[in-house]
């Protein structure tokens, strides 16, 4: 006797079964064994595929979610879409020495940026309108202007050292030019000492 006289799948699902085998050399690119469809096919190597396809399906579900999460950031650049650090989190007041953090914070986004870079990176530099203190007189720094170029210089060296290209970035400071909130108030200036990464048209 036959074994698969035990029980028969009906045409109908042999059909299924061929479709099916289809999808899952498109969707995977994995050449499965030859399955040859003589007479009939049983029930429980049909289910046994069919759980197959289910967690490839879960698995190919993770994956997309887990790349589309990591190329983010990187998204967005690629969209010429300007990329903004609050500077507070990159250094400490009156400063322009990156913090731990803020080092975290760049060479991540240098790991997803780098290998496919096409277009020039620009770092730019803002700060908010308080007035320099004696500290950073002290070392030169006597304007909001060239602190923001100093913080711009650290993140674009900061970049370098993490893989993305000497020729493809530049850091400009802005000072206090073009606040996108108001300095009265602490939260209005936070928003204002800012690092903004964008890449510039190809």
């Amino acid at each position: 006797m036959n074994s698969c006289t035990d029980r028969k799948m009906p045409m109908k699902g042999m059909g299924q079964m061929a479709r099916f085998v289809s999808r899952m050399h498109r969707m995977a690119g994995v050449l499965f064994a030859p399955i040859v469809v003589a007479g009939c096919v049983s029930q429980s190597d049909y289910d046994a595929l069919q759980a197959e396809n289910n967690q490839l399906k879960r698995q190919l579900a993770a994956q997309s979610a887990t790349l589309a999460a990591e190329r983010q950031q990187v998204g967005r650049l690629q969209g010429a879409i300007a990329y903004t650090v609050n500077s507070d989190l990159l250094f400490a007041p009156g400063s322009w020495e990156m913090r731990e953090r803020g080092k975290h914070i760049i060479a991540d986004m240098s790991r997803k940026l780098a290998p496919t870079q096409q277009n020039k990176l620009i770092v730019t530099g803002f700060t908010d309108n308080a007035p320099i203190g004696p500290a950073l007189q002290r070392q030169g720094i006597t304007s909001n202007q060239i602190l923001s170029q100093k913080r711009a210089e650290a993140v674009m060296e900061y970049l370098i050292s993490q893989g993305v290209r000497s020729d493809m970035v530049s850091a400009r400071g802005m000072g206090e030019a073009d606040p996108v909130a108001s300095n009265s108030d602490a939260k209005g200036r936070a928003q204002n000492r800012r690092v903004v990464l964008s890449l510039a048209n190809a």
